[in-house]
């Protein structure tokens, strides 16, 4: 089977590495994003699934725009039995989605139709979910509107944070990927329309996301923390300044409730903050703007924290 890979993150690195062990598959060519400046001195850097493939010995193709002629023509000469696509960050044109013989595939980190968008993981772990999954797809016209090949259902860890949680579903994306596939080619799938009425919305992210509303629970506070990890982050103010902090609900859950929520309270061992529900949240850590990350105790010994100061306005 002939194939054409498309990904540009460290999520599609697995399950290309896995497609390469695969003897009865070859990976005609990569494509990926354009290099992109990175870092504090903007230089310009390569994809991870570039990187990776450059390693394999692959062709690497980045077209800046995949709707382009220089595109369809690409994917024309190569003519693949399949194109696999897993975090392209770009769309698909309806004019390329009837070339390959078995269409074009999708690893998408969640069990659709729900979460469909740029974030699943994320907004999962925001929005409290025990588990989520990984969906192999035909992708349509649509945005994660394709039919559904195959699914595997994935629990998530009381503590898992996004990263935690998207490195274990890469992993597990290549085998359920080629197996989609292997099943496809020979006949013995029968892809599965979506239920649009089911359907749930996973968008972008944006850095307003993580500012912190004291009046929720600890535990939704505690959802956002690990969901929005690494970017935006969990993030409030204190004294004026933009205050990054870290996190779990306390055990005691309802000592503290009297305070408004946002008040900070410290004992002879830890920090904790009032949230809603009458419950609190035990500081692990902060970080103020322009400052390197300190643990609770450090952060209130540095502060010289006030009877009921809080965070947020």
């Amino acid at each position: 089977m002939r194939i054409v890979f498309c990904g540009t993150p460290e999520f599609a690195v697995p399950t290309l590495r896995k497609v390469l062990l695969e003897p009865d598959i070859a990976v005609e060519a990569v494509v990926t994003q354009p290099d992109r400046p990175r870092g504090r001195g903007r230089k310009l850097t390569a994809s991870p699934v570039k990187e990776a493939a450059l390693e394999a010995g692959l062709h690497v193709y980045q077209p800046e725009e995949i709707k382009s002629e220089s595109a369809s023509e690409f994917f024309r000469k190569i003519a693949p039995d399949a194109v696999v696509v897993i975090a392209y960050g770009l769309i698909i044109p309806a004019s390329l989605l009837g070339l390959p013989r078995l269409g074009w595939l999708n690893l998408h980190a969640s069990l659709l139709p729900k979460y469909r968008g740029a974030a699943p993981i994320n907004w999962a772990i925001m929005n409290g979910d025990s588990s989520t999954g990984i969906t192999t797809m035909q992708i349509s016209a649509g945005l994660d509107t394709g039919p559904i090949l195959q699914q595997l259902e994935m629990k998530i860890g009381p503590d898992e944070t996004a990263p935690e949680l998207a490195a274990r579903m890469a992993e597990a994306g290549g085998p359920l990927l080629i197996e989609s596939l292997k099943k496809l080619d020979r006949g013995e799938l029968a892809p599965v329309p979506q239920d649009d009425r089911s359907a749930t919305r996973a968008p972008l992210l944006k850095k307003e996301l993580g500012r912190i509303d004291w009046t929720q629970s600890a535990q939704g506070i505690y959802d956002r923390i690990r969901g929005l990890a690494p970017w935006p982050g969990a993030y409030t103010t204190f004294r004026g300044q933009l205050c990054h902090i870290w996190g779990a609900p306390a055990k005691d859950a309802t000592a503290g409730s009297r305070e408004s929520p946002g008040t900070i309270i410290a004992d002879a061992k830890k920090l904790y903050v009032v949230c809603g529900e009458g419950t609190r949240l035990a500081l692990e850590a902060a970080q103020l703007e322009g400052k390197s990350r300190i643990s609770a105790r450090d952060f209130a010994n540095g502060a010289r924290l006030a009877a009921n100061e809080r965070f947020g306005k």
